[in-house]
């Protein structure tokens, strides 16, 4: 409940992606003027997100299929509530909602402008209704926190009762709305304005459409008008090329309309930890990176068209969003380890004069690495931020609703409703696909399937995969359930021997002898089961630490009429 933390030293739009956090405890004698308000928002960005990252990503991207994660319980559906990382996950969308809660009641009573009260208070809701869209999502039914301080004067803080999805919508939706009130038409740098909340609330009425279990017109013309509203009006546009948007400069990149800011600085959870857990050991300085044993799966593979079995060099790259999503034998990432030319997959592993560190094996069991969330080097950090990297840290932000998302929030809410030869859902949607193909062929007419895949590979391994489930999931439980079944998420047996092999001799070859003079084959496990999904699935049990603490939590679901039971 330390709500009141604040992060100091940015003051500005302009300078909010160059100046580091340094949050402090302060008394309620702040939030007097416009920077203190402005100062008092800034962590929002980062800090109660923190222990989230993890979750961010196995929820994500494990669950959906989309990576590889060893034995982990999101790959193979046994979940539970002891799961460390949904724990903190929790405990993190809750930190995020109390401190908005908290921090707006400061800046509302305190002495700053009104244009800049109403600005920050509106950045506030704006993060509010974000960690209750994660929630709704993740967790199903969750209890309504309002007003954290007068639970806790009331000492009900742990007996609040679950409240129904439709409901717990309803809300996100009345917050949004005050958020767009209260936001400012444009800001830069990377500030939330009112086009990032229309955006996020065109996505959340795209979602709340199926929640009946029927898709609603009137939530799905909703979803289109905003998402319209946001292409046309909002200033942005898309990046030309589709990579820039996950170099260390695409923190400037005005297509991240909402985006975890961090910080390298001295407050541990103001930086991003994603390098640690999805890069290749030795890929920075710091001896903190592990995350060579996972991958983007088969699966996430197949729908890109790409096979790590077929020949390098007659692999038929035509989507350029397989290389800034994932890398192989063959790929060079030129914004990673610039000061070395460029990062080779290949010589990283293989190669001691290339990379001290080499271990000599590839160890992806998908044959793939991840690029997205990945800074580089120091030398990478120092010449694009001018600020070092730091151990576990990085500030590359995190996208999490990216303008090219709304383009498919719009083509898939034309679609729902019959519209799939719509002129304005047609430009969408081949804005979106021909930056990625440029010489496919324009659309002429769209069906689910054609857009339902085009979200899968614009927005691979940026979180949202799992989401996109749960919301078919609720008008279409069969089709999302046969879907995770049928998928390929398991791993590919004597990938080194190909890989190696490979690199020592310039052949392709899938059958190779071991160092006993044993033949091994590479291929592909196909005896590991599907895995055990239900409709049950789509929702994620809550830690066994909110039970204990909140039994109501167990009980079922109440029904609130949000817009006559919470004010703003």
């Amino acid at each position: 409940m330390a709500a009141s933390v604040i992060g100091l030293g940015l003051t500005s739009c302009e300078d909010f992606l160059d100046r580091p956090t340094e949050d402090s405890y302060v008394a309620g004698g702040y939030y007097k003027t416009d920077a203190e308000c402005i100062a008092a928002v800034d962590y929002l960005y980062n800090s109660p997100w923190y222990d989230f990252q993890r979750g961010f990503f196995k929820v994500g991207e494990v669950l959906s299929g989309n990576y590889y994660w060893g034995s982990s319980p999101y790959l193979n559906f046994s979940l539970n509530s002891n799961d460390e990382d949904l724990r903190n996950m929790s405990y993190s969308l809750w930190a995020v909602n109390g401190h908005s809660n908290v921090v707006r009641k400061y800046i509302e009573g305190g002495g700053a402008s009104q244009a800049i009260k109403n600005q920050t208070m509106g950045e506030c809701l704006l993060w509010k209704a974000m960690a209750y869209f994660y929630l709704v999502r993740t967790f199903g039914d969750v209890p309504i926190v309002h007003d954290n301080a007068d639970m806790i004067s009331s000492g009900t803080y742990n007996e609040q009762p679950k409240v129904q999805k439709a409901d717990v919508y309803e809300y996100i939706v009345m917050t949004l709305e005050k958020a767009i009130e209260l936001l400012p038409e444009h800001c830069t740098e990377g500030r939330l304005d009112k086009y990032c909340a229309k955006g996020l609330l065109a996505k959340v009425y795209l979602t709340k459409a199926g929640v009946s279990g029927q898709l609603n017109s009137n939530d799905l013309q909703m979803a289109a008008t905003l998402a319209k509203d946001v292409i046309d009006n909002s200033g942005r546009s898309l990046e030309k090329n589709y990579a820039d948007i996950f170099k260390l400069e695409g923190n400037k990149s005005p297509e991240n309309m909402i985006a975890w800011r961090w910080v390298v600085s001295s407050q541990w959870t103001s930086q991003n930890t994603f390098q640690s857990d999805l890069g290749m050991t030795g890929m920075d300085e710091y001896g903190d990176v592990w995350g060579e044993w996972g991958g983007p799966s088969v699966d996430l593979q197949d729908a890109f068209g790409f096979n790590v079995l077929d020949d390098p060099s007659t692999r038929p790259d035509v989507d350029t969003r397989r290389k800034a999503t994932m890398m192989t034998v063959g790929d060079v990432i030129p914004y990673l380890w610039r000061d070395k030319g460029g990062f080779d997959y290949m010589r990283f592993e293989y190669d001691k004069d290339y990379n001290s560190a080499a271990w000599g094996e590839h160890r992806s069991p998908t044959g793939c690495n991840v690029v997205k969330h990945l800074y580089g080097n120091n030398a990478d950090h120092v010449t694009v931020l001018g600020t070092s990297a730091a151990r576990m840290a990085s500030s590359l932000c995190t996208p999490i609703l990216r303008l090219a998302d709304i383009y498919l929030v719009f083509a898939e809410a034309k679609v729902l409703q019959g519209q799939g030869t719509d002129a304005d859902a047609l430009k969408a949607f081949n804005a979106v696909r021909q930056r990625a193909i440029p010489n496919a062929l324009a659309a002429t007419s769209l069906t689910f399937d054609d857009v339902w895949k085009e979200r899968r590979l614009e927005l691979a391994c940026e979180g949202d995969r799992w989401y996109d489930f749960v919301r078919l999931a609720y008008y279409n439980p069969d089709r999302a359930i046969s879907e995770l079944k049928s998928q390929r998420r398991n791993q590919y047996w004597n990938l080194n021997l190909t890989f190696k092999n490979y690199y020592q001799t310039g052949q392709w070859l899938l059958e190779n002898k071991d160092d006993d003079g044993n033949a091994q084959n590479t291929t592909y496990d196909e005896d590991t089961p599907a895995p055990n999904v239900t409709v049950n699935s789509f929702t994620i049990p809550f830690p066994m630490e909110d039970l204990t603490f909140n039994p109501l939590l167990k009980e079922d679901a109440i029904h609130v009429d949000v817009r006559e039971a919470y004010q703003y």
